[in-house]
């Protein structure tokens, strides 16, 4: 199976008045190829309609899982894609928002996936903080209330200050936004369902302020969601950061030479770091930082070589 090898992606992007929020570092740290600025996401692993990622002959993801079935996506082969990978850079806070589970996206938003996520932080500000939840104690009619007021709604978010190497798991319902500075590097379930509470009063250059959903934000917050960053040391070889539902995060830091986890359906690897080489039987891939590879199921076993850092998520056990 020379095809169950790793597969460079090349991402999709979305800028523009798309993420009004977005700057340039995709391309000044990254290297992507960005068509505008501003542009807030780098889609670096997606099946999402319109926003594929290709492999170098630009094939897109979808066209490869159907060709290749099992080999290449375990048992999500012949059903919906689970997992989307982004980069994002946050230039100014983006719109503070709330995600629906399954049941309620599948209700509300003709069967589309809900969006439990998680981040990790790549690089900050010093003083950059996110809102991670609602303050305690909030009720359901107060928030109602302060977000029909628009600015109102600020002081009950609650705010938690990040730094490099933080992991922060964001559960459908949890109300969040990412702060100004931060880069970040985005695992999620595969969705574009997003509910807008509040998006700071930023007006478009004709004065238009973006839409907001308040009704479905209201609807699926949950006021109990208080969750708080985990912190990476970067300790050499593999630290598993989460292992959710939905989704695993493993965070590496080569020293030589360092085995990746097995793979449970497949994988995305994004170096974070240049000097990292992939290897695996019959082959090898020098890695620059930024790019993400898709792990097929049938993939070999793999090591990276070198010295630097790697991001690796692959979809949970218990997933649906």
């Amino acid at each position: 199976m020379a095809y169950a090898v790793p597969v460079p992606m090349t991402p999709a992007f979305r800028g523009g008045k798309l993420t009004p929020w977005g700057g340039e570092k995709l391309r000044t740290v990254f290297g992507k190829a960005i068509r505008e600025v501003p542009t807030g996401e780098s889609l670096e692993i997606s099946c999402i309609p319109g926003l594929e990622s290709r492999d170098e002959e630009g094939r897109t993801l979808t066209e490869l899982i159907a060709a290749h079935g099992e080999d290449y996506a375990g048992r999500y082969a012949g059903k919906p894609f689970p997992l989307l990978l982004k980069l994002i850079d946050a230039r100014e806070p983006l719109s503070v928002q709330v995600h629906p589970n399954n049941e309620y996206a599948a209700r509300e938003e003709n069967g589309k996936l809900g969006k439990t996520e998680a981040w990790l932080i790549l690089d900050a500000p010093e003083d950059a903080e996110l809102v991670y939840g609602i303050v305690p104690g909030t009720d359901r009619d107060t928030l109602r209330a302060a977000c029909e007021a628009g600015s109102a709604v600020a002081p009950l978010l609650r705010r938690v200050r990040v730094r490099p190497g933080d992991v922060c798991f964001i559960p459908a319902g949890c109300v969040h936004a990412i702060g100004a500075g931060i880069t970040l590097y985005e695992i999620q379930q595969s969705s574009d369902v997003t509910y807008r509470f509040y998006d700071w009063d930023r007006t478009d250059a004709q004065g238009r302020k973006r839409e907001l959903h308040l009704r479905k934000g209201l609807d699926v917050t949950d006021l109990d969601l208080c969750p708080s960053p985990k912190h990476w040391d970067g300790r050499p070889g593999v630290t598993r950061m989460l292992e959710e539902r939905y989704f695993s995060l493993d965070l590496i830091r080569a020293e030589g030479r360092t085995g990746l986890p097995a793979l449970t359906d497949f994988g995305f690897l994004t170096a974070l770091d240049d000097g990292l080489t992939l290897r695996w039987d019959g082959g090898e891939r020098t890695m620059v930082r930024g790019e993400s590879f898709f792990l097929p199921h049938a993939c070999p076993a793999l090591t990276l070589e070198g010295s630097g850092r790697a991001a690796l998520s692959m979809p949970g056990k218990d997933a649906e």
